[in-house]
């Protein structure tokens, strides 16, 4: 839960002030130089509600690499949130609808996953007493993460 913090920061700025790094299949790279911030992301495959997947890079924070999840749904109080890329599974940490690795090394694990990867999901159970998943494309992921790295790299 130590991550909230920055979640504000994805989704303050105005779309206006993005610059876009480019689209790569099914992922996009944007940098925000106000924040500074560069990031890739991708809607789930069904493109159902407003979920989505990001890695983000946060120069001044010196935060490379976080990945985030904003849940398609509302999950269950104390439901387990878990991400299955290829044959690889993660648990993750969660509050109501978004969801982050535990750990930088949970982070770096979850990227060479994806990087190898046709696919990936996220996995909970809603609100609603219901189980749900997120299913992502990862064509272009690995690009659009390297876009958003070097987008970042020389902002402090």
């Amino acid at each position: 839960m130590k991550r909230l913090w920055l979640l504000p920061l994805l989704i303050s700025t105005p779309a206006a002030a993005r610059d876009s790094l480019g689209m790569f299949e099914a992922w996009g790279a944007f940098r925000d130089p106000a924040a500074p911030r560069c990031y890739a992301i991708a809607k789930p495959v069904s493109r159902a509600g407003s979920g989505f997947a990001a890695v983000g890079n946060w120069p001044r924070q010196r935060v490379r690499g976080q990945v985030h999840f904003r849940l398609s749904r509302v999950r269950a109080d104390g439901a387990s949130v878990i991400l299955n890329v290829g044959e690889r599974r993660f648990p993750l940490v969660a509050g109501q609808a978004d969801a982050w690795a535990p750990d930088p090394r949970s982070d770096a694990a979850i990227i060479a996953a994806m990087r190898s990867a046709g696919s990936m999901s996220v996995q909970t159970q809603g609100a609603n007493g219901r189980a749900f998943a997120d299913t992502y494309t990862l064509r272009g992921a690995a690009t659009a993460i390297d876009a958003a790295a070097l987008g970042c790299a020389r902002l402090r």
